[in-house]
């Protein structure tokens, strides 16, 4: 097979179960991942300037049923190549970049698939200054497929490591440094919070960090891995998954539900009416934490945020909205190259729920920013107040849809952005209104009567579709968008399918 199909966008990602419902091949196979390991070895001796002999690199897994197949694979290399390899086992993705601060050692690398089906897996890198970018693992999938690997065969090393422990010790001093309470060991006390692990790898914020600090964690769900995911989809994105954790929250009378993707990477919560805090609403109440400390400071966010987000951001809490585009990577890249240029930029975070603080090294770790809230919720009780009081000046849209438009040519990329530049020109022909921040397709604004909202035609990260956003501020008007985009689609649309708008 060709490597370069396992690339997804900073992340290597494939089939690695047999007789999966899709009945796809298996493409990250053992050969597969022996050789992507190898080339990522050979990436390390030139990133580092000496041989992968002596190189000290941790490894975690999330719960997938394929995960300690291919954490096998790549002991075999390392083990190969005189690497030693220190074993964390079951462990989120952001805990993998600490380990290379904590350890400490020369790399990282987890074996995952975020919240992708259970027959899928995949493989992230790490380096003490952050993950790889996407032209880092383009080389390391060229190498693979040229079977390039390290000269020097020496016998390695491999290591149990329990840096989970390590990890969630973190967590627990910045809670108890952020509350100050008088029961200083115990801050948590009187606070009653729902975990919903989705059998992910993020049981141990129940267990680990929050029981420890006194808080009730009864009514907590899906906390054991189970790499089938028999319950819900571990997706902060998934309707089914936050429904899951509102209900449990209103069950149980708790005071904060909080749920992680798979790899613990990504993270939301949900008020104690069951009110889910994700999407626009976290990123609005991420900022609102990240901006006390950083007065009118610059938030990078993803290209769908809603209008009523930017006011919140730049009406409310003072600071500045810098949209950009879709994908994790380009938005912590982008607020690195912010504060670079003299920006004072705190926080990127995208809708999907990866947060980045520039205090935790722009890592996009769903523990921290679950974390920052409890610390938040903790001091706004003690002044009577709660998380809804927070968010109550931020102006939500009264409809919303998405829409994904399959491109069927091989040149998909380039037919697809044709359209995008196509509609931009139209766009001044028809009268409409462009962003004037527009970063990342083209996004249209509508005056009330004509649809009151907006629409964003973009290319997807990692698929060979266009993506259309839809957001209305008024009910019933989203139709009047959706005609304008239907209209234009239905005389330029070659190569793309867009019926169901």
């Amino acid at each position: 097979m060709e490597y370069k199909e396992l690339l997804s966008g900073t992340d290597i990602r494939g089939t690695a179960v047999e007789n999966n419902p899709k009945g796809l091949p298996v493409a990250l196979t053992d050969e597969a991942v022996e050789a992507i390991t190898a080339s990522f070895l050979l990436w390390c001796e030139g990133r580092l300037g000496r041989w992968a002999r002596g190189m000290r690199v941790a490894v975690g897994r999330d719960s997938r049923v394929s995960g300690p197949r291919i954490v096998e694979a790549v002991k075999r290399v390392f083990l190969k190549y005189g690497v030693t390899g220190l074993d964390c086992g079951l462990a989120s993705t952001p805990s993998m970049f600490m380990a290379t601060k904590n350890l400490p050692c020369d790399f990282a690398v987890q074996v995952t698939a975020s919240h992708h089906p259970y027959y899928r897996n995949g493989l992230k890198f790490f380096t003490p200054e952050g993950g790889l970018d996407a032209g880092d693992i383009e080389e390391i999938l060229q190498g693979a497929q040229e079977g390039r690997a390290p000269e020097d065969l020496f016998e390695g090393a491999w290591e149990e490591c329990p840096h989970m422990g390590q990890y969630a010790k973190g967590l627990r001093e910045q809670i108890k440094k952020g509350v100050n309470a008088p029961d200083y060991d115990h801050p948590l006390k009187g606070l009653h919070i729902v975990v919903d692990a989705g059998n992910g790898a993020g049981g141990f914020y129940a267990g680990e960090v929050l029981e420890p600090l006194g808080a009730d964690v009864s009514g907590s769900q899906f906390l054991e891995p189970d790499g089938m995911f028999p319950n819900h989809v571990p997706n902060p994105e998934d309707a089914g998954a936050m429904h899951a954790v509102s209900q449990a929250v209103v069950k149980a009378g708790a005071d904060l539900g909080v749920i992680f993707d798979t790899d613990v990477d990504r993270g939301a919560v949900v008020d104690r009416t069951g009110k889910e805090i994700s999407r626009n609403r976290l990123v609005a109440l991420a900022s609102a934490i990240a901006l006390e400390d950083a007065p009118g400071g610059t938030i990078v966010t993803d290209s769908i945020t809603s209008d009523g987000l930017k006011e919140y951001i730049e009406k409310t809490l003072g600071g500045e909205h810098h949209r950009f585009k879709r994908g994790y990577k380009n938005v912590i890249n982008e607020a690195l190259r912010l504060n670079q240029k003299g920006i004072d930029c705190p926080l990127a975070i995208e809708t999907s729920g990866h947060a980045a603080m520039r205090e935790n090294f722009f890592l996009d770790d769903g523990a921290y920013l679950v974390t920052k809230i409890i610390i938040k919720l903790a001091a706004l009780r003690k002044e009577g107040k709660d998380l809804d009081a927070l968010l109550a000046p931020l102006k939500e849209p009264a409809e919303a849809a998405e829409y994904r438009l399959p491109i069927y040519s091989a040149n998909y990329r380039t037919c697809g952005q044709a359209l995008i530049n196509y509609l931009e020109l139209c766009s001044h022909t028809y009268g409409w209104a462009v962003a004037p921040d527009n970063r990342e397709g083209l996004r249209v604004s509508f005056p009330k009567g004509q649809g009151d909202g907006w629409f964003l035609l973009r290319l997807s990260v990692h698929d060979p579709e266009l993506v259309l956003n839809i957001e209305s501020n008024s009910l019933g008007e989203i139709d009047k968008i959706k005609e304008k985009i239907g209209d234009f689609l239905d005389r330029h649309h070659d190569g793309i399918t867009w019926e169901g708008i």
